[in-house]
């Protein structure tokens, strides 16, 4: 994904205005049905879980779907689900010995594109047996991507009023995706929507974090009070904060009011020059309430 990268930061402006958009659970209504049909089975199954699978499944859907944590990338998102589960007292109760990932957690900390390519690269020119649980990782990650191919097919639709915005957005601003999810997946989803037209570059795990995403794709040629960032994670808004970036959250569970307001009124806000300071500090305090620390165990 060199190229992309190197694509992105010879990106051209046509705007003076940056929109990045995240796509899974933001753009497209596919989160649920990816984390509860495609990676929480194959948690299960390739990390040898069915001892403890309804734990496994509550902590997995806390931690990606209804948390602080929701929309990070697979791997840190699997650790935390890990961590939970060992500080769970029914899971503790049960003895039951959670997998060893010393060298994937060393290997999260030090990677900043955290996607299969770089996991196959490392896998590459180290044994199985040095390192048991990146060859684990890889696996399951490969079976996470077979089973997202297999099952989430067939158009799923946008939210409603995501190609409305799209559509006013495009005459002001360039657009961008800006994502965690596997950048095969991401071409797939918008080409079938036709929504690949809108914009001018497809980001996925393998370019980077989103915050790299927004750096390359803006340093030196946009202001930060004209770069948006839309996205239903804490991780956008993080990515947004750490471009300087202006924020526009779509609230877990409300996603189609959250669209219909960018619509009516926070584009405009944005391409007038009104939408930074109290607008968008309302809009960010009540997001928050979406998206807990502690779990309800």
């Amino acid at each position: 994904m060199t190229d992309a990268v190197e694509r992105l930061k010879a990106h051209t402006p046509n705007h003076e205005f940056l929109v990045a958009i995240d796509s899974d659970g933001c753009a497209f209504d596919t989160m649920e049905l990816k984390h509860k049909e495609c990676f929480i089975p194959n948690i299960i199954k390739y990390w040898d879980m069915q001892p403890v699978s309804k734990y496994t499944r509550a902590a997995a859907e806390f931690v990606n779907l209804y948390s602080k944590w929701r929309g990070i990338n697979r791997f840190p998102a699997l650790i935390k689900t890990m961590e939970l589960l060992a500080e769970w007292d029914a899971v503790q109760a049960r003895k039951f010995e959670l997998p060893e990932t010393p060298n994937l957690c060393r290997w999260i900390a030090e990677e900043t594109k955290l996607g299969n390519p770089a996991l196959e690269a490392w896998c590459a020119v180290h044994s199985a047996d040095e390192a048991p649980d990146m060859h684990r990782a890889l696996a399951w990650s490969l079976a996470v991507n077979d089973s997202v191919a297999d099952i989430v097919q067939g158009g799923l639709p946008p939210f409603p009023y995501v190609r409305e915005c799209l559509d006013a957005a495009q005459e002001k601003a360039d657009l961008m995706v800006c994502s965690q999810t596997p950048c095969e997946a991401l071409i797939r989803e918008w080409e079938e929507q036709g929504l690949d037209t809108y914009v001018f570059a497809v980001n996925g795990q393998e370019v980077g974090t989103k915050s790299e995403h927004i750096r390359f794709a803006a340093e030196g040629r946009y202001e930060n009070t004209k770069i948006l960032m839309i996205g239903d994670a804490s991780g956008d808004l993080k990515a947004a904060r750490a471009n300087d970036a202006l924020f526009f959250p779509i609230n877990p569970g409300e996603e189609e009011c959250s669209w219909q307001r960018l619509f009516e009124e926070g584009l405009d806000r944005f391409f007038s020059g009104t939408f930074a300071g109290d607008y968008e500090g309302g809009l960010i305090k009540e997001f928050e309430t979406f998206l807990p620390e502690t779990p309800s165990w």
